[in-house]
């Protein structure tokens, strides 16, 4: 999916908001790229994942990297509407709108599996975010279209870790203990599983169809 195609974007009702437009008229008054702005969500979700690695030596540092992670899909919705709505898509849109994103999944994930006792499972939920990405892209190889259902596409696992951090660091508090961490990668885990089986039954069923 290039950052020019229109039709082949994530549906997201935050694209026609106010603030949404804004913004992406304010970076229209700069020089930025769609492209450089795709880079700037790998930085913050590096320091996103930092963060949560070293959060249960430093709790405040959850909601810093709960910032990092809804910074993180800012630039994931700007980037495309300076392409599109700002006409500003180039030849590596497409490299750009795809490739930062697993790099971000990878390092918030990752990330966060080291702030629970069980780090291991930080890998697991990174595995399958990268598994759910491909077969999306490998559907719309196919010509079946992008399929960006979940119950854990990118958006609910960037809920899930957004909401985990804050939750994690009023634990981390109130009780000195980081169960919830665990809680959370389990169920990004078990509904990452759950879109995976979703997706592949979805282009099995469209390659019997097309037998």
């Amino acid at each position: 999916m290039g950052e020019g195609d229109a039709s082949a974007r994530r549906p997201l009702a935050s694209r026609g908001t106010r603030w949404a437009q804004g913004l992406a008229r304010a970076l229209l008054r700069t020089s930025i790229t769609p492209n450089a702005i795709s880079a700037s969500g790998v930085v913050f979700a590096a320091i996103g994942g930092l963060a949560f690695a070293f959060a249960p030596a430093t709790p405040m540092l959850f909601l810093l990297a709960a910032l990092m992670v809804q910074l993180r899909l800012l630039c994931n919705l700007l980037d495309g509407m300076v392409a599109v709505e700002g006409g500003r898509g180039s030849p590596t849109g497409a490299l750009f709108n795809e490739v930062p994103d697993r790099f971000e999944d990878a390092f918030l994930l990752i990330g966060f599996g080291y702030a629970s006792p069980w780090p291991e499972l930080g890998y697991v939920a990174a595995l399958f975010a990268v598994l759910t990405a491909y077969l999306r892209a490998f559907g719309a190889s196919l010509g079946f279209g992008q399929d960006y259902r979940g119950p854990m596409a990118k958006p609910q696992r960037m809920a899930a870790l957004t909401l985990g951090g804050v939750l994690a660091f009023v634990e981390a508090l109130a009780l000195g203990s980081s169960h919830i961490t665990t809680i959370v990668l389990a169920v990004v885990i078990l509904g990452a599983i759950w879109t995976v089986w979703r997706r592949m039954s979805r282009i099995a069923a469209r390659l019997e169809d097309d037998a």
